[in-house]
């Protein structure tokens, strides 16, 4: 038995219960990737993260009934550390590649059996393959979580082992440890790693494991069995961590463009979403189709986003008493800006969060491939470089507040934010928000608002119209057309005073700035719904700020719609 000075266990008691506080903070940036990356895979942002937390929380206390059953608690440790940096640096990238095989194999199939574009096997086994891939990264949190909730008791066990007592306060100092190292672990996470690749951040929080594995191997090796055979594992690991360090993000894309039906010609992140860019060809003398992609979602393709955007922006410009101050909510790529430059407005406000997706779209060659920025100058016609149009890079729900402070007042205000399928949006088609916006925009104005599809999400396109109303508009209503990369599509227009909107369209002959695509006849049409459309509409909530009403009906409908495919078909 070794007997130690109280110098000797101050520095075993520092080194555990640092290494400790470390890992702790490593166990939480595993929760948040993966999380994240759950997010970004199923599209439903917010059950995605709660989920994720709740299985490895769960795992964590299996793992640590579990830890019980190691004998050597040193041996041990060691291992654990070795397989948990192993999956940590590793389950993105598996969990990628699983869901890129899944997606591509019926395409293999169909080439190989020579198989007609619509007889692709996706239905029963290969529907249940595809559900299990897109489920895998629970699985991997299980697993992480398990192994993770093992630490605890094996640093308590080594402390116990090491001051050869019962320590009375012994799980006292190691939680404590754990909880602060959580906290610098949260706060590591907000401040570097968002702003870093996925597989960046994974490599980096798995090189910290090994770390304290190497540690322990170095400081306890006398206490060790295989200490050859570890050291060597820990140095091949070590060099699968450089490499996903350094090609992880390649290779994550390649897996992830493999979900696209067309090809990816550039791909990246912002510290707020993944920028997806796509091209179809369709032969020498034709330009090819640009699709654009948010974390998945379509945003706009080159082929019909003409359709979307006149929508959006020719009824409030074409009904409003004037054109010459506009403010757009959202449109960051400039698309309904450069229709809203064409009715010649002194000024225009744009308000996007994304700065880094503002900066792509508006000075394309410094960032895009030659090809495709030069395509994106085209559609978007440089807008974003106008001398009359001022850019405010902040959450538009901060933003408007200080407009109001500044008793700005807008002749029509276009809001073309994306679809609220993520609890951040929701706030953005709360009562609250359009209220405020109300006080922004002048008496004579109006203001349109894209409002999903009235078709995959009729409840949700319903309730943001009678949000809208809610917040005491005078006249809200809905319109809609199809736009066949998204389908069926709708729009809500609303007036603070004065006629309605349809009312004020009627009274046009033509618009008063030349449409390429859109007529008065055509837009007056898109007024006009089915039957029974809203015969449900007084069963359709109105979206208050912090309910997350609108935020489920659109998670609800597009799933039920859609399926898993969704975030990744166009």
């Amino acid at each position: 038995m070794i007997k130690r000075t109280k110098q000797q266990l101050f520095w075993h008691d520092l080194l555990l219960i640092i290494t400790m506080a470390v890992l702790a903070g490593c166990g939480l940036i595993y929760e948040y990737l993966l999380s994240h990356y759950a997010g970004r895979v199923l599209g439903v942002m917010e059950s995605a993260i709660y989920t994720m937390i709740g299985l490895m929380i769960v795992a964590m206390g299996l793992g640590a009934f579990a830890a019980r059953k190691i004998r050597c608690a040193f041996n041990g440790f060691v291992w654990l550390e070795l397989t948990i940096a192993f999956l940590g640096s590793s389950a993105i990238l598996l969990i990628a590649l699983l869901i890129a095989a899944t997606q591509t194999l019926p395409q293999l199939m169909a080439e190989t059996f020579t198989l007609p574009p619509d007889a692709l096997p996706r239905g029963g086994y290969f529907k249940q393959l595809t559900l299990l891939a897109f489920n895998s990264p629970y699985f991997f949190g299980l697993l992480l979580g398990f192994f993770i909730g093992m630490e605890i008791p094996l640093i308590a066990k080594i402390r116990e082992q090491i001051h050869q007592k019962h320590l009375a306060n012994n799980l006292g100092t190691i939680y404590g440890a754990d909880y602060i190292g959580a906290g610098f672990g949260a706060a590591i996470w907000v401040i570097f790693l968002l702003t870093i690749d996925i597989s960046k951040a994974s490599a980096l929080t798995a090189a910290l494991n090994l770390a304290a594995g190497v540690i322990f191997i170095i400081y306890y090796w006398s206490r060790l069995n295989w200490r050859k055979t570890l050291l060597s594992l820990h140095a091949l690991l070590l060099i699968l961590i450089v490499i996903v360090y350094h090609q992880g993000n390649d290779w994550l894309n390649r897996l992830n463009n493999l979900l696209y039906l067309d090809k990816v010609v550039y791909s990246d992140k912002t510290r707020y979403q993944q920028l997806t860019f796509t091209e179809r060809a369709l032969g020498v003398e034709q330009a090819p189709i640009i699709n654009f992609y948010l974390n998945g979602r379509l945003q706009f393709s080159s082929a019909d986003e003409h359709i979307y955007h006149s929508y959006l922006v020719t009824p409030a410009l074409a009904g409003s008493a004037r054109q010459d101050n506009i403010l757009i909510i959202g449109g960051g790529d400039g698309l309904a800006l450069r229709d809203v430059l064409a009715w010649q407005p002194q000024q225009v406000t744009l308000i996007d969060l994304d700065h880094e997706l503002i900066e792509l779209f508006k000075s394309p060659a410094e960032r895009l491939p030659q090809p495709l920025a030069t395509r994106i100058a085209q559609l978007n016609q440089s807008a974003l470089s106008k001398d009359n149009v001022k850019l405010i890079y902040s959450d538009a729900f901060i933003a408007i507040n200080e407009l109001i402070k500044q008793q700005q007042s807008f002749d029509a205000i276009i809001v073309d934010l994306p679809d609220p399928s993520h609890p951040d949006l929701n706030k953005l088609y709360s009562v609250n928000f359009y209220a405020r916006l109300k006080q922004l925009l002048a008496g004579d104005g109006l203001i349109a608002i894209q409002s999903t599809s009235p078709y995959h999400a009729k409840d949700a396109f319903i309730a943001i119209g009678k949000t809208v109303k809610s917040a005491e508009f005078s006249h809200v209503e809905q319109y809609h057309d199809n736009v066949p990369s998204f389908g069926e599509w709708g729009w809500t227009i609303a007036a603070k005073m004065g006629n309605s909107p349809r009312q004020r369209l009627q009274q046009l002959t033509s618009f008063p700035v030349k449409q390429h695509w859109l007529t008065l006849p055509m837009l007056l049409g898109s007024f006009e719904f089915p039957n029974d459309f809203y015969h449900n509409k007084q069963n359709v909530p109105v979206n208050y700020l912090g309910s997350h009403k609108l935020y489920q009906l659109h998670q609800q409908a597009w799933q039920q719609q859609q399926g898993l495919n969704n975030a990744y078909s166009q």
